[in-house]
């Protein structure tokens, strides 16, 4: 399927879709007029990746995870490699809220001092 097809199919915009093409989220093959082709399993893909996007993982570490959530199926295929992963990127985001939330007593003190 083309690009724009893809896109409608998705909800995703062009533009999306070759920014993942760039950082190696997905792949498409090229015709013989320069078009780019994706196969039928690129809308399981973008899914999967938009899904991931949401959860607030980088393109860096989708990259990684990507290969145990290729397919059709909905749901990721739960890999070692995968649930480490997520795994480290859950504690990280648990050590930014727990920053946020000395940041924000830190603030909420000064504002008090008035």
């Amino acid at each position: 399927m083309l690009i724009g097809e893809l896109s409608r199919r998705t909800g995703v915009s062009a533009r999306s879709l070759r920014y993942y093409e760039a950082q190696g989220l997905m792949e498409a093959r090229r015709g013989t007029n320069g078009y780019r082709a994706y196969d039928e399993d690129a809308v399981a893909s973008v899914r999967k990746i938009r899904a991931l996007l949401r959860a607030g993982l980088s393109t860096e570490v989708i990259r990684q995870v990507l290969p145990c959530a290729r397919g059709e199926q909905a749901g990721f295929d739960w890999c070692a490699e995968l649930r480490a992963i997520l795994d480290g990127e859950l504690a990280d985001l648990d050590e930014q809220i727990e920053a946020l939330r000395r940041s924000r007593g830190a603030l909420v003190g000064l504002l008090a001092e008035e």
